[in-house]
């Protein structure tokens, strides 16, 4: 086989069969395939989509480039969570200590940031000495004694992932059904979970800009599932405007502290708690959902899920006192306000957009293997439906000088819709889908 060939057949709308798949994962996995003969062909199936055979044998062809941990036959039941990624969507970093104070192990692989998303590893980054690369053994040994790991994506598991990841994020191959839930998938089957609870954003913020087209992945991931004899439900959750108040790594980790202490902004919290409450259940920890909830704010209130955060992060090489104290994270030199030019109602807050504006900040990347800047970022000081007057603040810029972050100010204000009458925010959780 050709490399070209498989371009050419995907280009011209044809189906990949099981062995040319498995073919062209295995020879890019060992570098015979090039990056850029592979941005083509992922750019192919950005146009030309797989289908659901197509898109398990990818899955599958992913998982088997590297080692397998079969999680589950060490601890069970053993939970792992997924978001498609937004903007200010910091649940997995409250979520996963959270769901292992309550009893449940948590086997976490996760990634860095793609395009205008941020990533859950550039944020555990922010934390000094943080270490998200786990040989197997480490990721064991740290599941079986602390209850939880947040890996990130290793040389290992679902390498030929691993390396995909990062070349669709700067050959705009990022929103492909088929190449996100290959993607997603391939590193929950590498892991082996028993539950695995996923969450699909849509709207402005996220890769799926529409519910349906959030449908239509969330079910994708959910038939894998099964067909793999995982337990997966997937939540369908509003990205309209940004999850919870703070844009950026370190100020995002700051968030994240502040929601396990039952001090965080009510909708990222609400989702947070919900979604532990559903693994919960899910796993026979609880019969109902109004259980699983008391569960969940005792562990609040105790500090059990706080401790569980500081200790993992001990774990794995960080500093559990920047998690026990959060004003020793890295912080911005600058910090800047930008104050409402408005007096009315925030009727809308362009998700993509402050995305977008935090990266130019440096919070994410705009090539492969850039490095981030973990002290920058936005804070949002009124989500939508908050009354402002004129002057009041809007946006806190941290950024790495003050002309930097005046130079931003117009963008952050076409960010914003404003109304004259009092608005309604739409429900966060849209539906949830079950096997």
């Amino acid at each position: 086989m050709q490399a070209v060939e498989l371009i050419r057949k995907k280009r011209d709308g044809g189906v990949l069969d099981t062995d040319e798949i498995n073919w062209l994962i295995e020879q890019y996995t060992q570098g015979a395939v090039p990056d850029y003969q592979m941005a083509a062909w992922l750019m192919a199936v950005c146009w030309r989509g797989m289908d659901a055979r197509e898109t398990r044998d990818l899955t599958m062809a992913m998982v088997h480039s590297g080692d397998e941990l079969h999680v589950r036959d060490i601890v069970s039941p053993v939970i792992d969570k997924h978001s498609t990624g937004g903007v200010g969507d910091k649940v997995t970093l409250a979520v996963a200590p959270l769901a292992a104070a309550c009893g449940i192990a948590v086997g976490k692989m996760t990634g860095r940031g793609l395009g205008h998303t941020g990533g859950t590893v550039d944020k555990l980054e922010s934390v000094q000495g943080f270490r998200p690369e786990l040989t197997r053994e480490e990721f064991i040994h740290i599941l079986k004694t602390e209850g939880v790991v947040l890996a990130g994506q290793s040389a290992d598991l679902a390498p030929a992932d691993g390396k995909m990841y990062a070349l669709r994020d700067v050959t705009g191959t990022v929103e492909s059904i088929p190449l996100i839930a290959a993607s997603i998938m391939s590193k929950k089957l590498a892991i082996g979970c028993s539950h695995l609870l996923l969450d699909v954003k849509f709207g402005s913020g996220a890769f799926m800009k529409t519910v349906e087209k959030a449908r239509e992945l969330a079910q994708a991931m959910v038939d894998i599932g099964r067909l793999a004899g995982i337990h997966t439900v997937a939540a369908l959750t509003s990205m309209e405007q940004p999850l919870g108040c703070a844009v950026g790594n370190a100020l995002e980790m700051m968030e994240a502290i502040a929601i396990l202490r039952g001090e965080g902004p009510e909708d990222v919290s609400e989702l947070c708690y919900h979604d532990v409450a559903e693994l919960l259940v899910m796993t026979g920890k609880a019969q109902t959902m109004d259980t699983a909830e008391q569960q969940v704010q005792q562990a609040i209130r105790s500090g059990a899920g706080l401790a569980k955060l500081a200790a993992v992060i001990a774990a794995q090489g960080g500093d559990a006192r920047q998690v026990e104290q959060p004003h020793l994270l890295p912080q911005a030199p600058y910090k800047v306000m930008l104050t409402s030019p408005h007096t009315g109602y925030i009727a809308a807050i362009d998700a993509e957009a402050i995305g977008l504006a935090s990266m130019r900040l440096g919070a994410g990347r705009f090539r492969k293997g850039e490095p981030v800047d973990h002290r920058t970022g936005l804070v949002l000081q009124a989500k939508v439906g908050a009354y402002r007057q004129a002057g009041e603040p809007l946006v806190e810029v941290h950024a790495r000088s003050e002309a930097e972050a005046r130079d931003l100010f117009e963008t952050l204000l076409a960010c914003y819709r404003w109304s004259d009458t009092p608005v309604q925010p739409g429900a966060l959780i849209h539906e949830v889908i079950r096997p």
